[in-house]
């Protein structure tokens, strides 16, 4: 059966998404359309590129996630240095390995732009901080001046992923002059309402896999000082816009995956720690999906 498919951001902890894709394939589920955020963009983009779950493992067993951080060069041996590279450059990481290894992987299945993906099969989000809105890709690119045919499916991931300050923004050029674009968990990191068709005929059932707890389970957050007060907005900034949508008439079409022992940037996990990532997204989505309604 056809479904379509959301994967939420969550950085390093998008491994749980690759587990869960491994029981929503078991079940002899198909995804039409799938939609993502950040880490979610990745796993929607080579899903909708034709990458089976077990594919994915082997992708990511081959992958050393070090390789991925392409830090600048720095000529003065000053610990301060970094810093004022980080102030000028706004990420302590380019990006640029990303979409390269991105851009390889997707060439195994003959993927470059959004033409080589079947029309409206993926959408990902991003955030452009110059017209302070969200970015839907490929869709938004004609707003741009941009062909979304002709444009680089690495590249708008890499948009999705671009965490601030710890990846470089993606400069974005249109006719306008010149767009920052980064993470699009900013705005939206978990972005159900691209297919809460609400006032139409639903055509296919929606499963959304989230890596978070349920709202109400969700601890309440203790601000005492400016660092929890960063913490707690920047929180609030990527769960806000998309709790509307998470009402309980939504929630019986979610698999939660709250992963709370890894960092969204722990790039120095362990194969042991991915390997138990995977397996607990798969444990978990295979108990919900034997009580799952659509």
């Amino acid at each position: 059966m056809e479904i379509d498919g959301v994967f939420s951001g969550g950085g390093i902890k998008g491994f749980a998404l690759i587990g869960a894709y491994q029981a929503i394939e078991a079940k002899g589920l198909r995804f039409k359309r799938v939609a993502g955020t950040s880490a979610g963009s990745l796993i929607a983009t080579l899903i909708a590129a034709g990458f089976t779950s077990e594919q994915l493992i082997k992708v990511v067993n081959e992958l050393n996630l070090k390789d991925l951080l392409d830090e600048r060069k720095i000529w003065l041996p000053y610990p301060i240095t970094k810093w004022i590279l980080l102030y000028w450059r706004m990420g302590l990481y380019k990006g640029e390995l990303f979409e390269q290894w991105l851009e390889n992987v997707l060439a195994e299945k003959g993927v470059k732009t959004f033409a080589d993906l079947p029309k409206e099969s993926l959408y990902i989000i991003a955030s452009d901080l110059t017209n302070g809105r969200i970015l839907v890709l490929p869709d938004d690119l004609r707003e741009y001046g941009l062909n979304p045919d002709a444009f680089s499916v690495a590249k708008a991931v890499r948009m999705s992923v671009s965490i601030p300050y710890f990846f470089e923004p993606v400069k974005l050029y249109s006719n306008e002059g010149k767009h920052i674009i980064v993470d699009g968990g900013i705005l939206s990191n978990f972005p159900l309402f691209l297919f809460d068709e609400e006032k139409e005929v639903k055509k296919r059932p929606v499963l959304g896999i989230q890596l978070s707890a349920r709202l109400e389970k969700k601890p309440k957050k203790k601000i005492t000082n400016a660092i929890e007060l960063y913490e707690a907005l920047f929180a609030t900034m990527r769960e806000a816009h998309d709790a509307r949508y998470v009402s309980r008439r939504h929630e019986k079409n979610i698999v939660f995956l709250p992963v709370k022992h890894v960092v969204a940037t722990e790039f120095t996990i362990t194969d042991e720690e991915r390997d138990r990532l995977i397996e607990y997204g798969k444990k978990r989505t295979e108990q919900f999906l034997k009580t799952w309604t659509y």
